[in-house]
């Protein structure tokens, strides 16, 4: 979860409220990669999750990495809840305390898998003194909600309450599921509108590939992307796939009038978060909202308010990339290299859209759902998405190649293996999920906590 804004000035004009999203527009050369990924900490003699507060616990995790390594914390009402870095890279906590690294913006897959290395190094070394470890997956596989704490920031405070009353899996949402995403940047209106409507159209593809969350509560559920199905369920106001992206017309003033329609969760001021939960925005800019009346908002408000909601591509002045489970350490830097050789090669991003134009709205949501039911083994209206995955992979590749951004001081020529773990998968048909599946089923002989010590990192 993003941390709040500041400062922004006052909006004086509806027109700001697009230009704020258009000021994201960089030439390519200024184009970047940020990768971020979630990880569930759990303590190792119990397999409970890390508490917030106590001799091993997050607080301890965030100590011993500002201690060790010099990352700086990040306070809200006097108790650390993140922490930052020179670099631009962050560390937060999700609602039931997930390590996200929210990492630098980078120029190559290379620096982002180095960057990748060196947290999971930190972790793991910071971890082990506390007798903590760390795992990559979709969803919490046996801990119930109860067992998961709420960390202590008034945004998930102020979540938790709304999660109950709208949609059915909001607070397993918050608590029980992990990702790893990549925000891309993006030249232009039109270049944004090509890139939204290929990130979208092909995010099932992602969700199946990086399907990895079998497991709920103690046993299978019945899906491959139990994560990805929850997202199904947590509030149609904020979620989904935007249909609205694909209409004639879409910019950047179309997504502002969606994210207008976005109830409110909260205003932040003075370092608190107050209550506008289901409020609009739209009173907000003329003075009337309930919750500060008179008052009106400023840029950050508004930049705020477009982290609440949650597409499947949230567009903010970059676009973020939403459809994959969390996983193991080869698909943290499989993600990232996935959509950047879709989207930083033209000629990959036109051969991405002549591939998914001419799906209706229905062929899209219907691959999202076979997505998080049977991942590549998903057929919709005439799409296998076997073969689906194996042709966007060949133009991210292609688009890789064209980078031909080398690394290992000119070793290695692009960025195309770090597609490898992706490759296999699409060959085989067999995702992270089946392989977790076959072994519950096999040698674990239905023993979950096997889990831990197999697949931890």
């Amino acid at each position: 979860m993003s941390i709040p804004q500041s400062g922004g000035g006052p909006i004086e004009r509806h027109e700001q409220l697009a230009e704020y999203l258009a000021s994201g527009c960089k030439p390519k050369e200024s184009w970047r990669i940020g990768t971020e990924h979630e990880k569930f900490g759990y303590l190792e003699d119990t397999l409970m999750p890390l508490p917030y507060d106590g001799p091993r616990s997050i607080v301890a995790m965030f100590e011993g990495l500002i201690e060790k390594f010099g990352w700086s914390p990040v306070t809200e009402q006097g108790r650390i809840i993140g922490l930052t870095y020179p670099d631009g890279a962050n560390i937060s906590l999700e609602p039931g305390g997930q390590f996200e690294l929210s990492g630098a913006m980078l120029e190559t897959i290379h620096q982002t898998c180095d960057e990748v290395n060196e947290h999971l190094r930190e972790v793991h070394e910071i971890a082990d003194k506390i007798g903590a470890r760390f795992i990559g997956l979709g969803a919490a596989p046996i801990w119930t909600h109860d067992q998961m704490p709420l960390m202590p920031k008034g945004r998930y405070k102020l979540m938790n309450a709304y999660m109950g009353r709208v949609g059915t899996h909001g607070t397993q949402m918050m608590r029980r599921t992990c990702t790893v995403q990549v925000n891309l940047d993006f030249s232009s209106e039109p270049d944004m509108v090509q890139k939204m409507r290929v990130a979208l159209a092909l995010q099932p593809v992602a969700t199946a590939l990086f399907a990895n969350s079998p497991f709920f509560e103690g046993k299978p559920n019945g899906m491959k992307s139990w994560r990805s199905r929850i997202w199904r369920g947590l509030d149609d106001s904020r979620t989904g796939m935007l249909p609205f992206v694909f209409e004639d017309g879409f910019g950047f003033e179309r997504y502002v009038e969606y994210m207008l329609d976005v109830p409110m969760y909260f205003v932040y001021r003075d370092g608190k978060y107050i209550d506008a939960l289901g409020q609009s925005f739209r009173d907000f800019l003329k003075g009337e909202l309930p919750a500060l009346p008179g008052e009106k908002p400023t840029l950050s408000d508004w930049a705020d308010h477009l982290t609440t909601a949650f597409p499947e591509a949230r567009l903010k002045k970059f676009i973020e990339m939403r459809g994959a489970d969390g996983g193991p350490w080869r698909r943290l830097c499989a993600l990232p290299a996935f959509w950047v050789g879709l989207m930083y090669d033209q000629s990959a991003l036109d051969a991405a859209w002549d591939l998914v134009k001419g799906w209706d709205a229905e062929t899209r949501e219907g691959l999202r759902v076979a997505a998080s039911e049977q991942a590549l083994a998903a057929k919709v209206n005439g799409i296998d998405m076997q073969e689906l995955a194996r042709e966007v992979l060949a133009i991210s590749e292609s688009g890789l190649r064209a980078r031909a951004r080398p690394g290992a001081g000119g070793l290695i020529p692009d960025e195309t293996h770090f597609l490898d773990a992706l490759k296999e998968t699409a060959e085989t048909g067999i995702t992270p999920a089946d392989e977790l599946l076959a072994h519950y089923n096999g040698d674990w002989n239905g023993d979950l906590t096997r889990i831990y010590a197999d697949y931890s990192y």
